[in-house]
This record gives structure tokens, sequence and C-alpha cells, in this order.
């Protein structure tokens, strides 16, 4: 079995490594092959890669290359995390955002917007080599952000293709409330226990929690309200979650809390891109020690904490036909009664050798569904403008996004944005595609 994995060269793919190679048994893949656009960074990551399967008895070959074609040919798995622009493009979507007295960040406001914008003709252009070359079949799993706008124009402009979003952050949730549960006597494995959320990724509120069907998120939003009134600055004011009865994201601070994110994003730098680019700096120079086989421990500051179960668990439930509930993003296809089919969101959905399909779901309340619709909205005006390399629907875009700029700021905002990112967005000014494709990590 042959997995391909787009954008091999990112400092998390070590961690990717660790997930197939604790699975090697039930998920029997025999090729690994890690694709990226830059050797260099490719023989750092790749070669620390083939040394860490290697001192583990090799259950499978790690092969390299730039070429994206042959990476992907005959595969039974394709992933994606690539970042267009590599971490400088990053940056300049953080201080795009400041510059305009905006929030910018990876996947929030408009610098979310620009990454989308590069991202998106990337992404569908994997796509079709997928459809053509891989397995029949085949799912694309997408770990590239902003990974639920991402899927949602996979789910409008490759329906051909099987393609599911993943983000660790609903993990991450599971995770917590499982440590907080252990505080109250209740020992409880993850597979025991599923988490309740619904919204679009970075933007969901989670709302139940079951261990072994029974409901104990009653417990669990007690025991959080009481810690929120021990805080002197607690995360979120406890009567706004006593009121919601759920947790949101904690993205969800860009627009509950858009004056204090703000405020920490006048203090940079470093912004949260320079700061990421010191660790990988460290990183690769750790992956480059011709010694190491075991992963850095500063890979967790990198923020990918539990990416490696995340992402195999879901292949592995798919290849084994195991049924299990995983949080990901898919179209909604009925799921949530009264929202559009080609919506996508990110809610349980059952994982199987059949596909991955949403599970039904009670609609948000009224207090968080219109935020959730506005950006919605956004995504899809999004979704066309990078596709179609249509300024107009940029236009729109930034006037729906809930946190872009007011209506006279919105034509300067848009030409920053496009000049700023003119070499990845080559649909907006008629040039050669070739840009938007190779130029990736």
């Amino acid at each position: 079995m042959k997995v391909a994995v787009i954008g091999g060269g990112s400092s998390y793919t070590p961690e990717l490594i660790n997930g197939f190679i604790e699975r090697a048994d039930s998920f029997p893949v025999s090729e690994l092959w890690l694709m990226d656009v830059l050797p260099e960074r490719l023989e750092i990551v790749g070669g620390f890669a083939q040394r860490m399967v290697a001192a583990k008895g090799s259950p499978f070959r790690v092969h390299l290359t730039t070429n994206q074609q042959e990476a992907i040919r005959g595969a039974s798995y394709v992933t994606t995390q690539l970042r267009v622009g590599w971490m400088q493009a990053r940056r300049e979507d953080e201080y795009l955002g400041r510059r305009h007295g905006l929030i910018g960040q990876e996947t929030t406001g408009i610098g979310g917007m620009a990454k989308a914008l590069r991202t998106i003709p990337v992404i569908l252009n994997i796509a079709q080599d997928v459809a053509a070359l891989a397995e029949p079949g085949a799912p694309l799993v997408n770990f590239t952000n902003p990974a639920g706008l991402v899927t949602q124009a996979l789910a409008q402009y490759a329906p051909e293709v099987t393609a599911v979003g993943v983000c660790n952050a609903p993990f991450n949730m599971k995770m917590t409330v499982l440590a907080e549960l252990a505080k109250m006597g209740i020992e409880v494995e993850p597979e025991r226990a599923q988490l309740d959320t619904l919204g679009l990724n970075h933007l969901t509120w989670h709302r139940g929690f079951t261990v072994d069907g029974e409901d104990v998120w009653p417990r669990v939003i007690e025991q959080y309200v009481a810690h929120l009134r021990q805080e002197a600055e607690p995360e979120w004011p406890p009567q706004f979650i006593e009121s919601l009865q759920m947790i949101p994201n904690y993205y969800l601070h860009y627009f509950y809390a858009t004056a204090r994110k703000l405020a920490e994003q006048a203090a940079w730098p470093p912004s949260r891109a320079e700061a990421v680019m010191k660790i990988e700096e460290e990183l690769l120079a750790q992956y480059a020690e011709p010694d190491r086989s075991e992963p850095p421990e500063g890979l967790m500051q990198r923020g990918g904490a539990y990416y490696s179960t995340v992402a195999t668990q879901l292949l592995n439930a798919h290849y084994n036909d195991l049924q299990e509930q995983h949080v990901v993003n898919v179209a909604n296809q009925g799921a949530v009664a009264g929202w559009p089919d080609h919506w996508v969101l990110e809610l349980p959905a059952l994982v199987s050798r059949s596909g991955i399909k949403p599970l039904p779901a009670e609609p948000l309340p009224a207090a968080v569904f219109g935020l959730m619709q506005q950006v919605k909205m956004y995504e899809l005006l999004t979704v066309e403008a990078a596709v179609h390399g249509d300024r107009n629907a940029a236009y729109q875009a930034l006037l729906a996004h809930p946190l872009g700029p007011a209506v006279d700021q919105v034509e300067a905002v848009l030409d920053d944005m496009l000049t700023t990112h003119r070499a990845y967005l080559p649909q907006f000014f008629g040039e050669n595609n070739a840009a938007n494709i190779s130029d990736r990590s």
C-alpha cells in the first residue's frame, strides 16, 4: 500500500512518521512517498524520516521526490500539509492585518483569506492528479489551512475526489475534557469518549461529551464554569458559558474578544509566524543531525499536538472499516437539517471503508448560528475568488467577513492583499499559474 504526503518537507512530518510506525501492524503501508518542491528541505526532513523508520526495523520504505505526479501515482491515500509561499507568506498575512488595524492570523480574518486565495488553486491541482493517477476512490486527506475553506473548494470543484479536511483542535479538546474528568476521578480511554461539536473549522462550539454513550456534558460544563470563576482573568466570562451551555473553540476569541487580540497583535514582534520560523530553524538543524532517529522535544512547540494521532487514526479507520467516529470537515449532505447540503462543516462523522459520512446533528442555537452563517458566506465567496481570480468576489468576501474592514477600507485592503502576494496569485493578474503550483512547502 502506497501513501503520498504532499508537503513532505514540513516540520510536522516526523510526527506523522511516528503515527505510521505505531500503526504498522494495523495499517500496513509499504511505501510512504514524501513530496516537496524544496529539495534541500526534503533532504533534511526526508532523510530524518528514513532514519526514524530504519531505527524501528524498516516496517515500510520512505521515498523522497519533488515530482507531485510521481508521488501520487498508484497511491491508496494522499495527504496534503503544505504552505504556499512558506512561512514568510504567513508572516506577510499577519502584518497585512496589523497594517490595517485588523486581525492578521493564519486562518482567521484577512490573513486566512489571503492564505486561502494562494492555497485553493494548488490543492485543486493536486486533486486533479489524485483523480487521474491515484488508486480509484483514494481519499484526499487535507491538513492544509484554512482546512475547512480548502475542503469547501474541494467539495465544489473536485467532487470526483473523496476529500476530507482534518484538524487537531477537536482532538485536543477531547483530550482536555478527558484530563478534567480524570481530576473528578473518572479515568477514560480516548476511544470510549465522543465529543459533540459543530460549526466551521476554527469556528466550532463544543456542546456535548459522552463516555460509553453516557452524557457527561453537564458535569463538564459545571466544572469548567467553576474553574472560570476562580480565575482572575478567565478565558471566557462564566455567564457566557452558563448561558450557551457550550464551550467555544479557542479561535472564537478573535470574534468575541477582538480588542484583546488586536492589542496582543500590536505588541509584535514576534508574531506567531516569526516565533515558528525560529522554532523551525532549530528543528531542521536537529533533524539534520546524522545520528538522530527520534523527534526532538521541541517539535511540540510547533503547535501540532496529537497531529500524528488524528492523521493516521483516520486513515487506519478508513482502511480497516472500523466505523469510528471522528470530527472532520465534510459537506453537510443532510446531516444538519435545514442547512444547505453543500456547506462543508466541522462535525462528527462515521469513518469506514465505504466513506466518511457526517452524523445527524442538531443545528446551532440562534445566538451563534448568525456568526457561523456570516463566516460561511465569506468562505463561499472566497472559494469563487480563488478559483476564478474574481476580484469582485474577493471584494464581497471582505465585506461579508465579520472581522473584515469597514466599507471605505475594503478596496485598499484588497489591493494590499493582492499586491503583497502577487507571486502566488496569478489568477488575479492574468498570469501563468506556474508559481501557484510550484512554490509551496
